[in-house]
C-alpha cells in the first residue's frame, strides 16, 4: 500500500520497506495508512494543512514488540512519534512535529497490572485511561481515588509524561508517577528508581533511588518510550468537600491571589484548585449567542450580566477538601474568613459522603472527586458550530497577586484589542508558591483563516509572554521551537545540553525528533 507523506531522507520504497517489517511485528491490522488513519490525525488543525501529517500509524500490544519496532527505525532511519492514547487535542493530538513520521500509537496497551490498597498505588500501561482507572478502583470495592484529569478519555502515563495538571493533593507539583518501566530509542528495556534493583519492592514508593533520578528525564523528552509507570492513589476521606469562591471584580485577581497563597502554604487549601473567569464558565453552561451576538470580543458589560446570570464571579475558584469532618468543617470556617476581606466574595461550599461522589450533579465536583468525564468539552460549542476546536498556551507564573494581575492583563489586552477574540483564563494553582496560567482560543476549525488566526494568536503570546518572564510549562507541536527558545539563560545552556543527552542516548536521532524543541543531530545541521 502506497502512502502519500515520505519523512524527508527516505524513498517511498524504504518507506515501504520499513513498513512491512512493521507489520510482520504487530499485524497487518494494526498498521494504518491513508483513510484509516486519520483517526490519529489532530482533530483540530485545518484538515487542508499538511505540516503535521504522519506517513502510517503503527499499533503495537507489548513492550517486546515496541522494542522490535525502535530497532527497525535504527535500521531504516525512519522517525517515529509516540503517543499513549493520542487524545491531546488542542496541543497536537497524535499527530507528529516531524512530517511523515510513523507515529506509534500504544492504546493496545491498556492493561491496568496492579491495584494496591494497602500501599495506595496502581502500576499501569500507557494504554490506560482515567475513566478506566477509575472504573476498575470502584469495581474492586478499593477504598482508593485517583488525581485526574478533567477528561476521562486521555491516558494516565500519556498525561503525566506532559505535565498535565490532575486535582487531587497527589495532583500538585505532579506527585503521583512513581517508577518507570522505560524502553530507550536502542530498544533496550529500562527501568528507573528502585526498579533498578532486581527484587525490590519499593519500585513504585520511593521516586529516587542511587544516584541521578531519571523519572523527569522522561517528561516531555523524546529520549525514551515509557511502557509501565506506578501512579499513587489517595485513601477515601471520611468527606469530600468540594468549594466554589465568587469575587466580583476583575481586580480581585489581586488580593484573591495572595489569599489563595497563605492558604495554600499553611495547607488549609490542598489539592490543586483552579481559576476560571467568567466567559471560561459561561462557555460550558450554553452558546454565547445566548448573551451576546454582534462581533468582536464580548463587551465589559455583558460579561458582568453573565456573571450575574449565572451566579459566578469574574473570577471563580473551584477546589475541594478531603478530610475528617470536624477538618473540613475548621476549613470551610477558616476559608470563609479569608476569602470574607475581599468585599462581596462569596464562598460556598458542600460534603458528600465517598461513595456519593459518582451521582454528583456538577461534573466539575465529580471530577475533583476523582471521577473524570468529558463533559468539559461543551465549552466547544461557544460559538455555535458543531465544529469547534481550541487551542492555547500554559505560562507559569509566581502565585502573587501583583504578578497575576500582570500576566492577566498582558493577555487579555493582546487577545481582546489585537485579536478580537474572547478570553478565557483558567489559572491553575500548581503548587503553594505558583500557578499555571492557562489560556484558551476557541474557533472553526473548518474555517482556515479562523483556525489560523487562532494559532497565531498563541505563536505571539509565546513570544510576548517569554520576553516579559512567563515560560510555557507545555507547547503545541506548532510552537515548540518557539516556546523552547524563550529559555533563553546563558545561550541556550539548557537546549545544547539536552541535546547532548539526545544524541548520546538517540545517536541515529529517530524517537520524537523535535519534541519540545530538542532535535537531534541529524535534523540540527544547518539549524542554527
Amino acid at each position: 500500500m502506497s502512502t502519500k507523506i515520505v519523512p524527508a531522507g527516505l524513498s517511498s520504497a524504504e518507506l515501504e520497506k520499513a513498513l512491512d517489517a512493521f507489520r510482520a511485528v504487530v499485524g497487518e491490522a494494526h498498521v494504518l495508512t491513508g483513510e484509516d488513519a486519520l483517526e490519529f490525525r489532530d482533530p483540530f488543525w485545518h484538515r487542508d494543512w499538511p505540516e503535521f501529517e504522519s506517513s502510517a500509524v503503527v499499533q503495537p500490544a507489548s513492550v517486546e514488540e515496541i522494542q522490535a519496532i525502535l530497532r527497525i527505525a535504527n535500521e531504516q532511519r525512519v522517525p517515529i512519534w509516540t503517543t499513549s492514547t493520542g487524545r491531546n487535542n488542542g496541543l497536537g493530538g497524535s499527530s507528529p512535529r516531524v512530517q511523515g513520521s510513523v507515529v506509534v500509537n500504544l492504546r493496545r496497551m491498556n492493561q491496568i497490572l496492579e491495584i494496591n490498597e494497602e500501599l495506595g498505588y496502581a502500576v499501569v500501561e500507557p494504554g490506560v485511561t482515567w475513566s478506566q482507572l477509575y472504573e476498575a478502583i470502584e469495581a474492586g470495592g478499593h477504598r482508593l481515588m485517583v488525581s485526574t484529569t478533567d477528561l476521562g478519555w486521555g491516558s494516565v502515563i500519556g498525561n503525566s509524561l506532559e505535565h498535565g495538571t490532575t486535582y487531587l493533593p497527589y495532583g500538585a507539583d505532579f506527585m503521583a508517577p512513581c517508577g518507570m518501566e522505560v524502553v530507550t530509542a536502542d530498544g533496550k528495556l529500562l527501568r528507573t528508581g528502585m526498579g533498578a534493583l532486581p527484587g525490590s519492592k519499593a519500585w513504585h514508593l520511593y521516586r529516587r533511588g542511587l544516584g541521578p533520578t531519571l523519572d523527569p528525564l522522561f517528561m516531555q523528552s523524546n529520549f525514551g518510550v515509557v511502557v509501565k509507570m506506578g501512579v499513587w492513589l489517595m485513601p477515601k476521606p471520611e468527606v469530600y468537600a468540594p468549594f466554589w469562591i465568587h469575587v466580583p471584580r476583575e481586580a480581585d485577581l489581586v488580593p484573591l491571589m495572595d489569599t489563595l497563597r497563605r492558604l495554600r502554604l499553611d495547607r488549609t487549601i490542598e489539592g490543586v484548585p483552579s481559576m476560571y473567569n467568567t466567559l471560561t464558565l459561561a462557555s460550558i453552561t450554553g452558546e454565547r449567542s445566548r448573551w451576546y451576538e454582534g462581533d468582536g470580543p464580548t463587551p465589559d458589560h455583558i460579561v458582568d450580566q453573565i456573571a450575574g446570570d449565572l451566579q459566578v464571579g469574574r473570577w471563580s475558584v473551584h477546589g475541594a477538601l478531603w478530610d475528617d469532618n470536624v477538618v473540613a468543617d475548621h476549613k470551610i470556617e477558616k476559608i470563609t474568613a479569608a476569602i470574607g476581606r475581599i468585599p462581596g466574595a462569596r464562598v460556598l461550599a458542600t460534603k458528600h459522603a465517598p461513595e456519593d461522589i459518582a451521582g454528583l450533579e456538577s461534573f466539575p465536583d465529580r471530577v475533583l472527586g476523582g471521577a473524570p468525564n468529558l463533559e468539559w468539552l461543551n465549552f466547544l460549542r461557544w460559538y455555535g458550530t458543531d465544529a469547534g476546536a481550541h487551542t492555547g498556551t500554559g505560562l507559569v507564573s509566581a502565585l502573587e497577586g501583583i504578578e497575576a494581575f500582570r500576566l492577566h492583563t498582558l493577555l487579555k489586552n493582546f487577545i481582546e484589542r489585537e485579536m478580537g477574540l474572547d478570553y478565557f483564563a483558567n489559572p491553575i494553582l500548581i503548587n503553594a508558591r505558583s500557578y499555571i496560567h492557562v489560556f484558551g482560543v476557541i474557533f472553526d476549525v473548518l474555517d482556515a483563516s479562523d483556525t489560523r488566526r487562532g494559532y497565531e494568536v498563541c505563536r505571539r503570546v509565546v513570544e510576548d509572554a517569554g520576553k516579559a518572564g512567563f515560560g510555557e510549562y507545555r507547547a503545541h507541536l506548532a510552537n515548540m521551537d518557539l516556546a523552547q527558545a524563550q529559555y533563553s539563560f546563558g545561550d541556550q545552556a539548557y537546549l545544547r545540553f539536552v541535546e547532548r543527552i539526545k544524541d548520546a542516548v538517540d545517536p541515529n536521532g529517530i524517537l520524537s525528533p523535535g519534541k519540545q524543541g530538542i532535535w537531534p543531530k541529524s535534523f540540527r545541521d544547518g539549524r542554527d
